[in-house]
């Protein structure tokens, strides 16, 4: 099994963000240029710190979305309720 030291990384690379959000690297990078993401350049490549895109990583729920969120869970619990009780005692 190996180690993925980078799983508590306090930043991401283009190609990770690109993959987060479901852009191209192209994107990333002229969001970069606009300023609309906050990169820093190391070298000839960029960083992005997750402190400077917490609505990226850390998105905040509003009323709706904790409603909707709250109607799935009780409907998986009603349907699958059962299986998941099994599966938790394995």
């Amino acid at each position: 099994m190996t180690e993925n030291k980078d799983i508590n990384k306090n930043y991401v690379t283009v190609k990770e963000l690109a993959d987060i959000i479901g852009i191209s690297r192209v994107a990333v990078f002229n969001r970069i240029k606009t300023g609309k993401i906050k990169a820093n350049k190391i070298g000839r490549n960029y960083i992005i710190y997750k402190k400077d895109a917490p609505e990226i990583f850390n998105p905040a729920l509003d009323t709706n979305d904790k409603k909707e969120l709250e109607q799935g869970v009780k409907k998986v619990l009603q349907d699958y309720g059962d299986t998941l009780k099994m599966l938790g005692r394995e």
